[in-house]
C-alpha cells in the first residue's frame, strides 16, 4: 500500500477579512491583513497561490481571480472564542474553545506575580504591562542587565511572556522560569501560553532569537485530530511552534525553526524524502507507522516579524517568499497526497496598535484527482481536521 500523507500549512496570521464581531475582539471592521497589505505594497506578486484561487476569495491588488483554479477554494470563519494561535490551531485540529482564556490588559495581579517570583526564587519582575517586545526589551534592557530580573509582559491574547537577554539570563535559565510560570498559572489562572522571549545585543542592537523561542501552551482539554492519528500508529510530524501550541502532545516528530525560510526549506526535504526523521523523533515514541503521516506545519514569519510590528512590506515579501516554493511541494506531490494551506487568525499590520485580528481565514485544498470546487465560507476551522482524518482513515468527530 502506498503511503497517504497530508500537509496543512498554516502561514500565520494571514486574515482575509474581518468577521461579524470583530469589533467585540477590539477591532476594526476594515480589518483584512492580506487585501490591506497588497494595497499598501502596489500590489503583491503570488502568481501560485492566484493559481490555486487565492483571487478568488477577495478582491487582492495584484493576484487576479482564475477560471480554473489548481484547488479547491474557500474561507473558513473561526468558532472558537479568541483570535490566538493556540485557538486557531486547535480548532484546525478540531477542538474548538467555547471558553475564552483570559486576558490582563492591566498586567497579572499580585497574587500570580508573587507566587511566580517565589517559585524561581527571583526578588522581582519589569515591566508587568501590556507592550510589544520589541519596545519593552528596549525600554528595560539596561534594568535587566542590572538587576537580572526578567521582564514580563503580556497583550490583548492569553499571553505571559518573559523575554530575557541572554548574556544575563542563560536560556536554560529562561526556559525553566517559564515552565514555572506555566505551572502556577495551571493552578491560578486560565492563561493560554507563556512564552520565553530571548534576545541578546549584537553591536548596539538587540536582536530577538526566533529559533530559540519557546511557547508552552496549556494542554488541550480534549483529544485533537493529532491525539487520533498518534494512537492509530500514524507518523504526526510538526514543523515550527506547533510542539509548543499542543502542550508536546500528539506528535511522534517535531521540528522547530528560527524562520519561514527554513521552514519551507525542511518541508521541502520531507517531502523529497530526504530529511531523515529519526532526527526529530519526540521523546518516547516508539511505534508509529510509514504508511500514513501528517505534516502540520506553521509559518510564522507573518504573524512575529511582520503582522505585530505593523510592517505591510515585510509581511508582503514573506508571502511572495512562501508563494515561490509552491511549485516545488507540489512536484512531490502523487494522488495520494492532500495538501491544504490555510491560517490560524489575522494580524494586520496596516491596522493600529499591535495585537492579532479577528478575521476569516484563507483555505486552499489541493487533491490530486479531484475537482476543484468552490468551499464558500466554511463556519469553522474544524473542516480541516475532518478532511485529515477522513484522508488518513481515522475515527475522529470534531469537539
Amino acid at each position: 500500500m502506498k503511503k497517504r500523507r497530508a500537509i496543512i500549512l498554516v502561514i500565520d496570521a494571514l486574515g482575509i477579512g474581518a468577521m461579524p464581531d470583530a469589533v467585540k475582539y477590539g477591532d476594526d471592521a476594515t480589518c483584512n491583513s492580506l487585501v490591506n497589505t497588497a494595497r499598501l505594497c502596489g500590489g503583491l506578486h503570488l502568481p501560485h497561490l492566484a493559481g490555486l484561487g487565492l483571487g478568488n476569495l477577495a478582491g487582492i491588488r495584484g493576484v487576479s481571480t482564475i477560471n480554473n483554479p489548481g484547488a479547491s477554494y474557500g474561507k473558513m470563519a473561526e468558532a472558537s472564542c479568541g483570535k490566538d494561535s493556540t485557538t486557531g490551531h486547535w480548532e484546525i485540529a478540531g477542538l474548538v474553545t467555547r471558553i475564552p482564556f483570559q486576558t490582563f490588559p492591566d498586567g497579572f495581579p499580585p497574587r500570580i506575580v508573587n507566587a511566580f517570583l517565589r517559585e524561581i526564587k527571583c526578588s522581582g519582575v519589569l515591566g508587568n504591562r501590556t507592550a510589544s517586545g520589541t519596545e519593552i526589551i528596549s525600554s528595560y534592557n539596561q534594568l535587566h542587565k542590572a538587576s537580572g530580573h526578567p521582564i514580563l509582559y503580556t497583550s490583548a491574547d492569553s499571553v505571559f511572556q518573559l523575554a530575557a537577554n541572554i548574556e544575563v539570563v542563560p536560556l536554560e535559565t529562561l526556559y525553566s522560569w517559564c515552565a514555572a510560570a506555566r505551572r502556577i498559572l495551571d493552578r491560578l489562572a486560565s492563561v493560554s501560553r507563556v512564552i520565553a522571549r530571548p534576545y541578546r545585543e549584537v553591536n548596539g542592537s538587540l536582536e530577538r532569537l526566533g529559533k530559540e523561542r519557546r511557547d508552552y501552551s496549556v494542554k488541550p482539554p480534549r483529544p485533537t485530530v493529532l491525539d487520533a492519528l498518534c494512537q492509530s500508529s500514524a507518523c504526526v510530524l510538526g514543523i515550527g511552534k506547533i510542539e509548543d501550541l499542543f502542550g508536546g502532545g500528539g506528535l511522534t516528530h517535531s521540528i522547530h525553526t528560527s524562520c519561514n525560510r527554513e521552514g519551507l526549506e525542511i518541508l521541502l526535504r520531507v517531502l523529497r524524502g530526504k530529511f531523515d526523521l529519526d532526527e526529530a523523533l519526540m521523546p518516547g515514541v516508539k511505534v508509529f507507522s510509514a504508511d500514513r503521516e501528517l505534516i502540520f506545519v506553521n509559518l510564522v514569519d507573518t504573524d512575529a516579524k511582520f503582522g505585530h510590528r505593523r510592517d505591510p512590506l515585510g509581511y508582503g515579501s514573506a508571502l511572495e517568499e512562501i508563494d515561490s516554493f509552491i511549485p516545488g511541494f507540489f512536484e512531490c506531490l502523487v494522488k495520494e497526497d492532500l495538501f491544504i494551506i490555510t491560517a490560524d487568525h489575522g494580524c494586520d499590520p496596516t491596522a493600529s496598535g499591535t495585537d492579532h485580528t479577528r478575521e476569516y481565514v484563507p483555505l486552499l485544498v489541493r487533491e490530486l484527482g479531484a475537482p476543484p470546487v468552490a468551499l464558500g465560507t466554511l463556519p469553522d476551522f474544524t473542516w480541516v481536521a475532518s478532511k485529515v482524518a477522513a484522508w488518513l482513515g481515522v475515527d475522529f468527530t470534531p469537539l
